[in-house]
């Protein structure tokens, strides 16, 4: 299979897999609900939404939001031909796959922030489900949706010792964010950058003929050792020619 196959099979995965999860949460939990995963209360389903970034991180105001949907597109447009100028250049697989894992998270959080104000009703604070396409209408504009984030993962809860400055007695929680599959693609594809970048770029080498467009020199035979003087004055010698035996 073709790394450019491979590639737009990871990126609709990865899609697809987002997608499926925001809309089944989105219609089947009110805002503010969680569920554990497999019983575990450091691991919930926590439906929220927002109006920017990754985490939960957001751009203040309306055309914070716009601007930030616009950064995304343009993100989105970038990385596309990056990674097909990586494929024409026969790039590792590795390297593909950390670029289109950034690829799919970042477009499955530009189709929230463009389509989900427009087939989706409100989300309020427990106050029912959202419906899909519904008869008056979605809640917002073209890319002025919200994002829909539902993974939380408060491993550990605790309060700071009194002794501690600044912060001591204070609620401590970590790991505080909620984000979607969408946040953990761009994650996973930034850290693999970050971490495993030599060992990407270092079989990015080419032969000779490759990079410079000629043909590498064949080795030539290296000649025998040349005879010693020593060597051709003894075969030039009339003593060394013997004559047969019984000649004179």
């Amino acid at each position: 299979m073709k790394n450019s196959t491979k590639v737009i099979l990871l990126i609709a995965g990865v899609l697809l897999l987002d997608q499926i999860v925001k809309i089944w949460v989105k219609t089947h939990m009110e805002y503010g609900d969680e569920i554990f995963i497999f019983g575990m209360s450091w691991a919930r389903i926590h439906f929220v939404e927002n109006n920017g970034m990754a985490f939960g991180l957001s751009l203040g105001g309306e055309y914070g939001k716009l601007a930030l949907s616009l950064f995304r597109v343009l993100a989105v447009g970038f990385l596309g031909y990056y990674i097909y100028h990586l494929i024409q250049n026969k790039a590792s697989f590795g390297l593909l796959t950390c670029f289109a894992l950034i690829l799919a998270g970042a477009l499955g959080n530009i189709l929230d922030s463009a389509f989900y104000g427009l087939i989706f009703s409100e989300s309020p604070y427990h106050g029912g489900l959202a419906t899909l396409f519904p008869p008056e209408g979605g809640y917002s504009s073209f890319l002025h949706g919200k994002v829909v984030d539902m993974l939380y993962f408060p491993m550990v809860d605790g309060t700071f010792p009194d002794w501690l400055p600044i912060w001591g007695g204070e609620h401590f929680l970590f790991f505080r964010p909620v984000f979607n599959f969408a946040d953990t693609a761009i994650t996973v594809g930034v850290l693999s950058l970050i971490f495993f970048h030599r060992g990407f770029f270092s079989g990015q080498t080419k032969d000779p003929e490759t990079t410079t467009g000629e043909e590498p020199e064949a080795l030539q035979p290296t000649d025998p050792d040349p005879p010693s003087n020593l060597e051709e004055e003894t075969s030039a010698s009339p003593l060394a020619e013997d004559s047969a035996p019984g000649e004179k």
